[in-house]
């Protein structure tokens, strides 16, 4: 179950040839995950909500997705944004977030996203494309039922809405080294610093956390060892979408019953292909499967474990 509550409506201008071409599409990270678990051969329940003339824009173009789509009808406005790329590079046009949910909104949307998540292996919790759209408590009680009643939960989330869902406690986490900044938990890209964040948000309730670093190779906490995650250079033609690729990977191969460390280069997999393609959440199954075995897990130098004890480790979970 991917749970999607503002979706947006992506318009791109293109021209590849003499003629300009316009490409209208479903976008926002829950969609993109969900597009890159179908990639991967696993089904998938969307649930969202969407409303206005966006909104009945969004809801065929999603179907023709093939995903299983369980929407809920809202007042507002759905959001979305048009993109110049005739250039080459994207120019943004116009962006408009969409509304917040009402109450009444947000309940209807609860009740459909946790009875599908209690039927799913995993469940994805994606972030508002605003974090005034949904509030953050919705997901520490999203992830809180879920993780009670035996799913698995995925997130990549920041701000606010990390600190929530980590209150309640999450199987995996995905987070860049640029949100790490921006959220305070860290104040530079150096890898000791890194690494401690890795521990500090497993003490605070991630399981297993991934962080991205752009172009330098993610860090990972998988069973108490940090990881650096090596993988071939591969030339990006979009550099937008390989974190939430990456998540999608993690959660589709766990859905089907593997091991973590294998998600992990699944995703990593997903998320360097996806760069290499203008279409986001998109990729060749034949072609991921074939870089996860070049998809390499080395242990990282100078571990934060080789210093800190389990004691320790215990008491700055407690916030001693």
């Amino acid at each position: 179950m991917v749970f999607a509550p503002t979706p947006r409506l992506t318009v791109t201008v293109d021209q590849p040839s003499d003629a300009p071409e316009l490409h209208l599409h479903p976008g926002g990270q829950g969609v993109w995950q969900a597009r890159m678990v179908m990639s991967l051969g696993v089904d998938v329940v969307l649930c969202t909500a969407l409303g206005g003339e966006i909104g009945q824009v969004l809801e065929p173009l999603l179907v023709s997705e093939g995903v299983n789509l369980k929407v809920v009808v809202r007042d507002s406005g759905s959001g979305g944004y048009v993109h110049d790329r005739r250039e080459g590079s994207r120019q943004e046009i116009v962006d408009v977030p969409g509304q917040p949910l009402s109450r009444h909104e947000l309940d209807e949307l609860y009740n459909l996203a946790l009875g599908e998540g209690l039927r799913a292996t995993v469940s994805v919790l994606s972030g508002p494309n605003e974090p005034s759209l949904v509030p953050a408590d919705l997901y520490r009680r999203f992830a809180a039922d879920l993780g009670a009643n035996g799913s698995r939960v995925v997130v990549d989330l920041c701000g606010e809405h990390l600190d929530a869902v980590l209150d309640s406690g999450v199987f995996f986490l995905k987070i860049s080294h640029e949100e790490l900044i921006a959220d305070g938990r860290v104040d530079g890209e150096e890898e000791e610093q890194l690494t401690r964040a890795l521990y500090d948000l497993h003490a605070g309730g991630a399981e297993n956390v991934v962080v991205s670093r752009a172009d330098k190779p993610a860090l990972a906490l998988v069973d108490g060892e940090v990881f650096e995650v090596e993988m071939p250079r591969l030339e990006a033609a979009d550099p937008r979408g390989a974190g939430d690729s990456m998540t999608a990977g993690v959660a589709a191969v766990v859905a089907r019953g593997g091991d973590v460390r294998t998600a992990i280069r699944t995703g990593a997999a997903a998320g360097a292909l996806n760069v290499t393609r203008h279409g986001l959440g998109t990729g060749r199954l034949d072609s991921i499967t074939g870089l996860v075995d070049r998809v390499r897990l080395v242990p990282a130098g100078n571990r934060p474990q080789e210093r800190t004890s389990p004691d320790e480790l215990a008491d700055r979970a407690a916030g001693r």
